[in-house]
């Protein structure tokens, strides 16, 4: 094993291609990290951190943002806005049946085109997101007064930040390795670890070394759970019937088709944030309005939205209802089995036609239960663990650890595939 990866190591460092697609991503993540570090103007530091730590939306909204919100930089809205048009568009292809079909059946310039219209809608979500999330950090004074000309300008470079880091994205997408966003969210996660690491030291106290040790054990656990879910299939075996073409036969042969117990991956994790974000984001508007009945309403709903029971009781049923929701979007039994029928396979036992396809939604249906109560488990854990505990565990568990994962074994079956070309 370990000789295995030190030869796709050496493999990596000697072909310039692949050297150079790597580097181009590490310099493009340096590039959004130095962005990162820049703040807007009038920003108080101290109220930031104290509104961060006291509030556990915005706390996930900044592993989103790719880091860039914990410091309110220029592109403190990061890949936000790229994300919530990405979940818009597949939404809408539930309404509109033009999209699904571009999306599903038009192959790759399809998905092109998808992903262009995403890209549009992206330019009006930034500039609303940005200027929302002024409005809600004045009235918190972690903002200082502005002018109608200082909000203009901070929407703009917020609005701007957003989508040069989609564009840089798109770039580590094409010329570099892995998926571009996830990356970019991925480096904002890693980018906490020395700072907590730091303050786990300087806080540490050795009557907490048992729990330490507890979720060092803990951690590893998970860790090897998201592994095994995120790479658990269920073969379909699948046959091709033998066909005579002049002097050929063509088919006869058993391969297998592959269903993922997490075939949505970790989009319901974010599409569950969205919608509990919404009106957290409403009722922290409207708290500070000068109306009484209004601010109290949206104040009562901010404490049942901080309620550690309430607020995980809604993010494990939101999990599991987009899990099946997403599942269903992206995979169509009826088009996989009109495809087998078109290329003369079927599966043993079963009639091709609808029949295939009501075997195929059975299975689908079936193990994502597996893969939704997973991905629910592992959104509320941090919850579970600190409401046992005590202890802030959120890099124990949760979306910031489904996340890192999936990108790294994103990566190196990018990289894998890649030095696998090369040696045939």
């Amino acid at each position: 094993m370990f000789e295995a990866f030190m030869r796709k190591i050496r493999i990596v460092v000697e072909d310039t291609t692949l050297r150079n697609r790597v580097l181009f991503a590490l310099g493009a993540l340096i590039v959004f990290r130095l962005l990162a570090a820049i703040p807007i103007p009038s920003v108080d530091p101290v109220a930031l951190q104290n509104f961060l730590s006291n509030n556990q939306f915005f706390g996930l909204l900044n592993i989103f943002s790719g880091g860039g919100f914990s410091n309110l930089s220029i592109v403190m809205l990061g890949v936000g806005p790229y994300i919530t048009a990405s979940i818009v568009m597949q939404l809408l292809t539930v309404l509109v049946p033009k999209l699904k079909e571009i999306y599903q059946e038009e192959g790759d310039a399809g998905r092109a085109r998808f992903m262009q219209y995403s890209r549009y809608l992206t330019v009006p979500l930034a500039f609303i997101q940005g200027f929302a999330f002024l409005l809600i950090l004045q009235q918190q004074g972690i903002v200082a007064p502005m002018t109608v000309e200082m909000a203009i300008v901070n929407t703009l470079i917020i609005a701007a930040g957003s989508i040069f880091l989609m564009w840089i994205g798109e770039l580590i997408t094409e010329f570099g390795v892995g998926n571009g966003v996830s990356l970019i969210i991925f480096a904002g996660i890693v980018s906490r670890i020395p700072t907590d690491l730091s303050q786990f030291i300087f806080n540490f106290d050795v009557t907490q070394l048992p729990a330490v040790i507890g979720f060092a054990a803990a951690g590893v656990a998970i860790v090897a759970a998201v592994v095994f879910i995120s790479e658990a299939e269920r073969p379909i075996p699948v046959t091709y019937a033998r066909r005579v073409r002049g002097s050929k036969v063509l088919g006869g042969v058993s391969t297998y088709l592959p269903l993922r117990v997490n075939q949505a991956g970790v989009m319901p994790i974010i599409f569950a944030l969205s919608f509990l974000l919404f009106p957290q984001m409403i009722a922290t508007f409207l708290s500070a309005s000068s109306v009484s009945w209004l601010s109290s309403g949206a104040s009562t709903v901010l404490a049942g939205l901080n309620n550690q029971a309430i607020y995980g009781t809604m993010y494990f049923f939101l999990v599991f209802i987009f899990t099946y929701f997403y599942t269903a979007i992206t995979f169509e039994p009826h088009q996989i089995a009109k495809n087998l029928q078109k290329n003369g396979a079927f599966i043993p036992g079963v009639r091709p036609g609808l029949t295939t396809a009501e075997y195929l939604g059975n299975i689908i249906t079936r193990i994502t239960l597996v893969g939704a109560l997973f991905l629910g488990l592992i959104a509320v854990l941090p919850i579970i663990l600190q409401g046992a505990t005590g202890i802030t565990a959120i890099t124990i568990g949760g979306t910031a650890l489904l996340i890192a994962v999936s990108v790294i074994l994103d990566v190196v079956k990018k990289i894998d595939a890649q030095t696998s070309i090369r040696e045939y």
